[in-house]
């Protein structure tokens, strides 16, 4: 059962932070949760968990996304995404859990360390580098789960108001998850007994998106950011085997 999950309040807490960070960033779910999941669950466990909840709460932002984003760049960046994405899941075929652990943990860090670093596409934002980004962000939501960092490092320097980066990256996110869903259930890898926890944990989740919408003020987004980088980086730490 899934409230008899090992590590249930752990893995709630994860979600609730996950949430926050996601509600008033417009991203970092995966660079939260992962790293806290793969401590208890196995790798497409984790997956299918994550994506359940992260498919659900942040619906509430699509229209205000769509409103403020940019589509069809987003649509772009999914069919950079649709491309890689079974390329990801296929290299995670051929790991163990500890590796798995090791990955997402060293991955989140690695690109966290990146973005605090100010590492940016200085160039200008082509049609042909949306795709690639897409794709590794496909890559990378495949292998061990975090869609996210190759867009957002891309957008991060980009021109476009913080609102306009905030929707793309969101829609961006649940078209990557729904990519992630359907190779997942056409290989045989999701995980059914997975999905009851997935949405025991959409409460937390949910509760954290909400507080972090409604604290997000634009005029303080440096402030977010940091906040944000910040927990990323303790549950990157969190998740390393060298705790067990």
């Amino acid at each position: 059962m899934a409230l008899a999950t090992e590590g249930l309040l752990f893995l709630a807490f994860g979600a609730f932070l996950a949430g926050i960070v996601r509600g008033f960033t417009g991203f970092g779910t995966a660079m939260v949760f992962m790293p806290i999941a793969a401590q208890f669950l196995g790798p497409f466990e984790a997956l299918t968990v994550m994506l359940v909840k992260d498919l659900v709460a942040p619906l509430m932002h699509v229209p205000r996304a769509i409103r403020e984003g940019h589509p069809k760049d987003v649509v772009r960046l999914g069919v950079g995404a649709m491309v890689a994405v079974p390329v990801g899941v296929f290299l995670l075929t051929l790991i163990e859990p500890v590796t798995f652990r090791w990955g997402v943990s060293l991955t989140a860090f690695s690109l966290l360390v990146l973005l605090v670093a100010g590492v940016r596409y200085r160039g200008v934002l082509t049609k042909k580098l949306i795709y690639v980004a897409g794709g590794f962000g496909g890559l990378l939501a495949g292998s061990v789960g975090l869609p996210g960092p190759p867009v957002i490092m891309l957008y991060m320097a980009s021109t476009l108001p913080v609102s306009a980066v905030r929707a793309n990256l969101t829609l961006y996110l649940i078209l990557a998850d729904l990519i992630l869903v359907a190779v997942l259930w056409y290989g045989g890898f999701l995980v059914f007994a997975a999905l009851a926890l997935g949405v025991v944990l959409i409460a937390p989740y949910l509760a954290g998106n909400w507080a972090g919408a409604v604290m997000f003020r634009p005029e303080a987004e440096r402030i977010y950011r940091w906040v944000a980088y910040l927990i990323i980086a303790g549950s990157a730490i969190s998740g390393l085997p060298v705790w067990d």
